[in-house]
């Protein structure tokens, strides 16, 4: 008989990118819309020079609500590890 995959242990996904890709991008702002069918999520750089669009992901509202559930779950790992995350209020965020 065959041992049962632990399910507490996430599936290995192998995954295949070029390097600018795996470099990543930063955002300092995010924009959100959205239709019926699904969320638009526009990953900016806000500069001195003005806002510039980084990445634009295309969600389905399913992929949506487990990508916040994903978040949360890390967010809450990320605090009892690191201490709680301070929000800066939207006013002082101003490039100078």
């Amino acid at each position: 008989m065959a041992d049962k995959p632990d399910p507490k242990q996430a599936p290995q996904i192998q995954i295949n990118t070029v390097d600018e890709i795996s470099r990543g991008r930063y955002s300092n702002l995010m924009l959100v819309s959205h239709s019926p069918e699904e969320f638009m999520l526009d990953w900016l750089l806000n500069s001195p020079n003005g806002a510039h669009l980084v990445s634009r992901i295309i969600l389905s509202p399913g992929n949506v609500k487990r990508a916040i559930e994903a978040l949360t779950i890390n967010l809450k790992q990320y605090e009892d590890k690191f201490g709680t995350v301070k929000l800066i209020d939207p006013g002082e965020q101003k490039v100078h």
